[in-house]
């Protein structure tokens, strides 16, 4: 086994060169790369006394796999055939790995990590670069994206997207930190955070252009120059709306949807509860 420190050396190395010039070599060290991404000591951010912090590396060594792979034919399922490059196979779970993937068509990439105990319905996709912590559940329809990095013990409800961020190297995917609620028909893109513990109520769109009011504390959240949008822990989100003050607007009475914080969680409230409160 190659240590990662060395893996993490070939991977800026391999990712410099021309494609013409990628040999054997770079394909141990790819695939060096995506063992370390399924057992989930690679991963494409990792949080710290600052805060969370992306690895750039890791980005790169995905984009090298594909720059190595060669289409061909995966194994069918039944009458449908598959054709993907042969660096990023469908991922083969054993029972060892402790993830419940129940029956109905449900797909995860090879260099997704998922950890003992998440539970994943029918049909859901997990994509390459993408962490999931034990415990969680990711519901029918739900995607995680390529790199997103989900907590212990969340719950992504059906329909909910987690979107993928590979490019620029340097972006931070999107974060779900842990025990948080992420509604159904929820979308969480470019990079947004959701901190722990949070509830994202139904149809929710949390991107890097929109702002979020916060009606408790009096202030608002939004992406800038310096850092990602986050919602802070413990916040009930849920869809509101932003009176435009254009006259043609105001003639037609127009408003812009916008996410509002409705309340905070305390540690005597599940999740449930605090968004059936909030909505009511």
């Amino acid at each position: 086994m190659i240590p990662l420190d060395e893996v993490r050396e070939r991977i800026e190395a391999y990712h410099a060169l021309p494609a013409e010039a990628l040999a054997d070599e770079a394909r141990a060290a790819f695939d060096a790369f995506l063992e370390g991404l399924e057992r989930g000591d690679v991963r494409a951010a990792e949080p710290g006394p600052e805060g969370w912090t992306a690895n750039g590396w890791v980005k790169k060594g995905i984009l090298l796999g594909f720059r190595l792979g060669r289409i061909v034919e995966h194994e069918p399922a039944g009458p449908l055939r598959f054709f993907d490059k042969d660096t990023f196979p469908p991922r083969r779970l054993t029972l060892a790995d402790g993830v419940r993937v129940v029956p109905g068509g449900s797909a995860v990439r090879s260099g997704a990590h998922l950890g003992p105990g998440v539970v994943v319905m029918p049909p859901a996709y997990v994509n390459v670069g993408a962490w999931v912590g034990e415990g969680s559940m990711i519901d029918s329809h739900a995607l995680v994206g390529s790199c997103a990095q989900v907590g212990r013990r969340v719950h992504l409800s059906a329909g909910a997207m987690l979107g993928g961020v590979l490019e620029p190297v340097g972006a931070l995917p999107v974060i779900v930190e842990d025990e948080a609620l992420i509604g159904g028909n929820c979308g969480v893109y470019e990079g947004t955070i959701v901190g722990r513990r949070a509830v994202v109520g139904s149809g929710v769109i949390l991107t890097g252009s929109v702002t979020v009011y916060d009606v408790p504390r009096k202030t608002t959240y939004r992406r800038t120059a310096e850092r990602a949008l986050r919602i802070p822990e413990g916040a009930v989100v849920v869809p509101g709306s932003r009176r435009l003050l254009d006259p043609f607007a105001e003639r037609y009475g127009l408003s812009l949807a916008t996410p509002v914080i409705v309340k905070y969680r305390d540690e005597k409230t599940d999740a449930a509860a605090a968004l059936e409160e909030a909505l009511r």
